[in-house]
């Protein structure tokens, strides 16, 4: 196993890793909408997915992969009302064929934030 690690995303806000590189897979641990810098990005489900969505992608670069190698999504939405406007961001992220995803409501997400999605992708 490796952990892999980047200033272009925010820093685990616990004991776990951004992500892990292990049997010729990328595994990106949950990402919210923080900057790099740990701030927290406000605004309506479309901002904080655009967030999220940016934070996946230097995680996965950084690990030497990218999102058109991402073969599984797990999405977690704090009000599926917000449903529309997450696929309308998370859709132009990805190209066919799409990885294969799994969005579910939750009770409540870290920070009071309306979305994390985490990811699998191949390595290299």
């Amino acid at each position: 196993m490796e952990a892999v690690k980047t200033d272009r995303a925010p820093a685990a806000i616990g004991p776990y890793a951004q992500a892990v590189k292990a049997g010729g897979f990328v595994f990106v641990s949950g990402q919210i909408p923080l900057a790099p810098d740990g701030s927290l990005v406000e605004g309506d489900i479309r901002v904080q997915t655009e967030r999220v969505m940016e934070n996946l992608k230097a995680v996965l670069e950084a690990a030497g992969s990218g999102l058109s190698r991402v073969v599984q999504t797990t999405c977690f939405l704090a009000d599926m009302e917000d449903f529309p406007g997450f696929n309308e961001v998370y859709a132009r992220y990805f190209a066919p064929p799409y990885p294969a995803r799994a969005t579910v409501a939750v009770k409540a997400l870290p920070r009071g934030v309306r979305v994390e999605v985490a990811c699998v992708a191949l390595a290299e």
